[in-house]
């Protein structure tokens, strides 16, 4: 007499994507802390040691949740193609585009998760400092002493105006359009890239 099937998918490259499309509705939903093997592995119909045997741990299937669907070279590229007046401007309103897109769950929940989990937010870091700020500053020749800091400023400015919008949901911020917001914020990131950051006289 042939087994009963089981329901669950076969693993093979079809499996790993369901899973991977599970994870960001799963963390995009409950955040990094809330998530569980066990609750992605039902959203995607397999075996929470299919899951194991792909990813290894939760905190590597976070990982590839957030990476699969953004690629930093195509994020920049219309950031760095532009003159270096207005770089500012053209990274907010790109980054609201990609926060905005298809991206937008995966991204909300290394956001929400990097608020509770310091291993998330340090992941966020480095995606935002070395895969995304690393490389503008180097495109505009900031000084080696200085890339840390003007990193860091604009980190502060671009993560606070991406909490206020996805996770904090602020009213004012949700309803303007991105280009409004990168007209709002982004010569402020450009002082930050570019400009005099003494305190005047």
């Amino acid at each position: 007499m042939a087994a009963r099937p089981t329901g669950r998918r076969p693993g093979n490259p079809d499996t790993r994507d369901a899973v991977l499309h599970a994870a960001r509705t799963v963390f995009a939903e409950l955040g990094f802390g809330g998530a569980t093997i066990r609750r992605i592995a039902g959203e995607a119909g397999v075996d929470p040691a299919l899951v194991h045997h792909y990813f290894g741990s939760k905190d590597e299937l976070f990982l590839a949740a957030v990476r699969a669907p953004v690629d930093p070279e195509a994020v920049l590229a219309p950031v760095l193609a532009g003159p270096r007046a207005g770089i500012g401007v053209r990274l907010v309103h790109t980054l609201l585009g990609v926060w905005d897109g298809p991206a937008g769950p995966a991204l909300v929940a290394l956001l929400r998760s990097a608020v509770t989990d310091p291993r998330t937010a340090a992941a966020l870091q480095e995606f935002l400092l070395r895969r995304v700020l690393g490389r503008i500053a180097a495109a505009l020749d900031v000084p080696t002493d200085e890339v840390s800091v003007r990193s860091g400023l604009v980190l502060s400015q671009v993560l606070g105006l991406l909490v206020a919008r996805y996770v904090l949901q602020a009213q004012d911020v949700v309803d303007a359009g991105p280009a409004d917001l990168a007209a709002a914020v982004g010569p402020t990131v450009d002082r930050y890239l570019t400009g005099d950051l003494r305190a005047p006289d």
